[in-house]
């Protein structure tokens, strides 16, 4: 943020970036790892490659303005690379259904974690505004993308949500700090 100095109190903006930066790279990484599985054999492989490449745009509008506006990433990166990953390729071991079943939960969290960074932020930072605003509406695109592809008949659908948005409950509150 402009006018902002060393030993200024940080803007709030400071630690939504860094929890969305770190959110968008756990994102990328889950891909990663279904895509790694499933390869581009099948429809779904094809859903989820399309929604990677949004989520590296997304990745990418964070990594700039953590660099540009000074804020200090997560020291969790090298975690969320190999958990990220790991999640993307069980969940595409399990199967096609599996892994749409991931990207519906991780998605579920996410719009709410944007609604209630929308609230926060008002009309304080218009750009970050506009950018969680497009993101949110392609992030709830990519849950009922999931959710078309069969993320509901996954084995143990209920359990594995549950599971999943808890952990990107833990992950959000995680970043905002570390």
């Amino acid at each position: 943020m402009s006018g902002w100095r060393p030993g200024d109190r940080r803007p709030a903006s400071d630690s939504m970036i860094r929890v969305d930066q770190a959110g968008e790279y756990g994102a990328t990484r889950i891909y990663a790892g279904q895509l790694a599985v499933m390869g581009d054999r099948s429809a779904a492989a094809r859903e989820i490659a399309g929604m990677a490449r949004q989520e590296e745009r997304h990745r990418a509008f964070f990594d700039n303005l953590v660099a540009t506006r000074g804020v200090r990433p997560t020291a969790l990166q090298p975690f969320w690379n190999v958990a990220g990953f790991a999640l993307g390729a069980v969940t595409a071991a399990i199967g096609p259904a599996a892994a749409m079943a991931c990207t519906a939960a991780v998605e579920t969290e996410i719009d709410k974690h944007y609604s209630e960074q929308l609230q926060v932020l008002g009309d304080s930072d218009p750009e970050l505004s506009a950018a969680i605003a497009e993101f949110q509406a392609e992030e709830v695109e990519h849950r009922e993308t999931a959710l078309a592809h069969g993320a509901e008949s996954a084995i143990a659908y209920p359990l594995m949500s549950a599971v999943i948005r808890l952990g990107c409950r833990l992950a959000i509150a995680t970043a905002k700090r570390v």
